[in-house]
C-alpha cells in the first residue's frame, strides 16, 4: 500500500486527526474497477438483450430480474468518471454537479442491489415453498407496480445527499465522496448508521429467512421427476449465488464504511485511518463485482434466460 506518512506528531494522536493526510491509493484499485465495469458493460447489456427481444412472454420472477439488470446497467456511464478519479489519486476534475451526480448513482446502484435481490428470495420463497397457495408475489402487475415503488424509493432516499454531499479541497486536490472531508464527518456517520440497519440488514435479514425457508424445503423435495430436479438445482445454484453476492459484494463495504466513519467521528488515529481507508476503497472493488455476478441469477433462475444465453453462444 502506498501512502502520504503524516508526522509522529499526527500518528496516534486523537486530537490531530483533522491533520491525517490522505493517503495515495493502490494503482490496482482503478484496474480492478475498469475489469469489472467493462465486464458489467457486457454482461448487463447482453442481459438486457435477452429480456427485452429475445424472450417474449415473461413470467413474473422476469419483471424483478430484468429491474436488477437495469440497476446494474446505471452504474456504468458513471465507470469512467470514478476510474480517472482514482487514477488521479483521489481528484476529481469534473465539477461540482457531477461529483452530486456519482453519490446519487452509487446509492442508488449499491441499494438498489440490495432490495432486487431481496425482492427476488422473497419471489421464490413464494413461487417454490408456497408453490399451492395464492399470492400477489406471484402476479405480474403487482410486481410491476412494487418495483416502481422501489425505483420511487431510492429517488427519495438518493436526493437529500445529492444536494448536500458536495466537494472540498484538500491538500491542493478536489476530493468527493472521502472520508477526509471533516466537515462531513456528522453527516456520513449518522448516514451510515442508519443506512446500514435500514437498508442493508433488514434487506440482508429477510433474504437469509427466506433463502433459509427455500433451502429447508427443497431439501425435502423428491429429485426423482425432472421438474423436482431442476427445480432442486437451480433454487440451490440462486441460494449460493445470491447469499455469495450479500457476503463478498456487500458486507466488506458496510463494515469497512462503518468503522471508517466511527473512527473519524470520534477523532482516533491517523494510523488507523489509513488502515480502515485501504479496506474502505479495496471493498468498493468488491461491490462493483456485483455487476458481473448478477447474471448469473438470470441464468440459474430462469430457463427461458438460460435457453436464450445458451442459444446466443
Amino acid at each position: 500500500r502506498q501512502a502520504l506518512i503524516p508526522s509522529a506528531t499526527d500518528v496516534g494522536s486523537s486530537s490531530n486527526i483533522t491533520k491525517c493526510q490522505p493517503q495515495q491509493l493502490n494503482t490496482v484499485i482503478p484496474i480492478l474497477l475498469s475489469i469489472f465495469f467493462l465486464g458489467g458493460l457486457v454482461l448487463n447489456s447482453l442481459s438486457l438483450w435477452i429480456f427485452w427481444f429475445q424472450i417474449k412472454q415473461w413470467n413474473s420472477g422476469m419483471i424483478l430480474q430484468f429491474n436488477l439488470a437495469l440497476m446494474d446497467t446505471l452504474i456504468i456511464p458513471l465507470a469512467p468518471l470514478m476510474v480517472t478519479y482514482f487514477s488521479l489519486g483521489s481528484h476529481w476534475p469534473f465539477g461540482q454537479f457531477l461529483c452530486q451526480l456519482k453519490v446519487f448513482t452509487l446509492s442508488s446502484h449499491l441499494y438498489g442491489s440490495i432490495y432486487f435481490l431481496t425482492l427476488i428470495s422473497i419471489h421464490r420463497y413464494f413461487v417454490v415453498v408456497r408453490l399451492n397457495t395464492r399470492s400477489l408475489w406471484k402476479t405480474k402487475p403487482f410486481l410491476k407496480k412494487l418495483c416502481l415503488f422501489f425505483w420511487f424509493i431510492l429517488i427519495i432516499q438518493g436526493l437529500p445527499f445529492f444536494f448536500v454531499l458536495k466537494t472540498s479541497v484538500l491538500q491542493g486536490s478536489v476530493r468527493c465522496l472521502n472520508i477526509h472531508q471533516t466537515e462531513l464527518s456528522y453527516l456520513y456517520f449518522y448516514y451510515n448508521m442508519v443506512m446500514v440497519v435500514v437498508a442493508f440488514l433488514v434487506p440482508f435479514g429477510i433474504s437469509l429467512t427466506c433463502y433459509g425457508l427455500l433451502g429447508s424445503t427443497i431439501a425435502k423435495m423428491s429429485s426423482a421427476s425432472l421438474r423436482g430436479k431442476i427445480i432442486k438445482t437451480k433454487s440451490l445454484q440462486m441460494i449460493t449465488v445470491s447469499l455469495s453476492i450479500f457476503v463478498t459484494c456487500f458486507v466488506p463495504l458496510h463494515i469497512c464504511r462503518t468503522v471508517g466513519v466511527i473512527v473519524k467521528f470520534y477523532d482516533m488515529s491517523c494510523e488507523l485511518l489509513y488502515e480502515v481507508e485501504s479496506a474502505y476503497y479495496a471493498s468498493w472493488v468488491f461491490t462493483m463485482a456485483n455487476c458481473c455476478l448478477d447474471p448469473l441469477i438470470f441464468n440459474f433462475a430462469n430457463e427461458k434466460f438460460n435457453k436464450s444465453l445458451s442459444k446466443f453462444l
